[in-house]
């Protein structure tokens, strides 16, 4: 039986930051004729991906259409396959052709036990249709919850996110700073699992425990807590001397950026707060 492509071995070659060297990766291993075959279908459907992240959408939906014509009904290229459409349908500005796509991967993914494809799948879901918003993403921190993987698991902190910044933007403001706190928890947990350097934090890890903690103090603004939102963000601006959103959110709360900043223990308008993050929302789990 071949061996499966896994989620982070899909992960390891990704570069969203260089969506054209991404493509070109992804072209290369899908064309690799020593890998089996269903894995060079499923690295295919990431060179779709990333094709569709530079706008090349009728060439990114050529090279699903020879996927699906070249694999068989339960392999599992073809629900990466209708994940990866609803993507492209999203990022060409079509969510209704999204909808019933991303509805079918949910179900396919959800059938054959992929569920970080169902998870997914449903984050997407989320994003394209706000009204149900909500229930796609409770239906999917279940499945997160329900999961001892770890590629599972690493969803929470992007799920609880954009539930928080919904719920923020609807002025439940109890409800979105909890589930900030559990978008920090799990970012700690993720912080703290072994680094493929010992000792050595991962990047990534340490950049979403920082801007989780960021979302917190940002809700704490709108709340009205504003002395903790100051000091949250002053400890942040210690840690991202640089970060435009942490000063930002220091002058919204009365005090100049470019002032000293003291943490106990150590000598124009403001942005939108979904700016936060690429395109209004955690775009993924990555």
């Amino acid at each position: 039986m071949e061996p499966p492509l896994t989620a982070q071995d899909v992960r390891a070659m990704w570069d969203v930051h260089d969506p054209e060297g991404t493509a070109a990766r992804f072209a290369q291993a899908a064309a690799d004729d020593a890998r089996p075959p269903r894995q060079r279908a499923e690295l295919a459907t990431q060179h779709a991906r990333a094709l569709g992240l530079l706008g090349r959408f009728a060439e990114a939906h050529a090279v699903l259409d020879q996927v699906v014509s070249s694999t068989g009904p339960d392999d599992v290229a073809r629900v990466r396959v209708l994940l990866e459409r609803g993507r492209l349908h999203r990022s060409a500005g079509t969510p209704r052709l999204a909808m019933p796509v991303l509805r079918e991967a949910v179900r396919a993914a959800e059938g054959a036990g992929l569920t970080v494809l169902a998870v997914d799948a449903l984050h997407m879901l989320a994003l394209i249709h706000p009204a149900g918003a909500e229930s796609w993403t409770v239906r999917a921190l279940n499945h997160v919850r329900a999961s001892a993987d770890p590629e599972v698991r690493r969803w929470a902190v992007a799920l609880h996110t954009n539930l928080g910044w919904g719920l923020h933007d609807e002025g439940r403001l109890a409800e979105a700073f909890a589930h900030f706190e559990d978008a920090h928890r799990a970012a700690l947990d993720r912080l703290h699992a072994p680094s493929a350097v010992p000792g050595v934090p991962d990047a990534d890890a340490v950049e979403t425990e920082q801007v989780a903690r960021w979302a917190i103090g940002r809700c704490l603004r709108s709340l009205g807590r504003t002395s903790e939102a100051l000091a949250m963000q002053r400890r942040l601006l210690v840690e991202r001397p640089d970060d435009p959103f942490v000063r930002e959110e220091i002058k919204a709360l009365g005090e100049s950026p470019g002032a000293r900043v003291t943490v106990e223990g150590e000598d124009e308008d403001v942005p939108d707060a979904h700016e936060r993050v690429p395109g209004g929302r955690v775009d993924d789990g990555g």
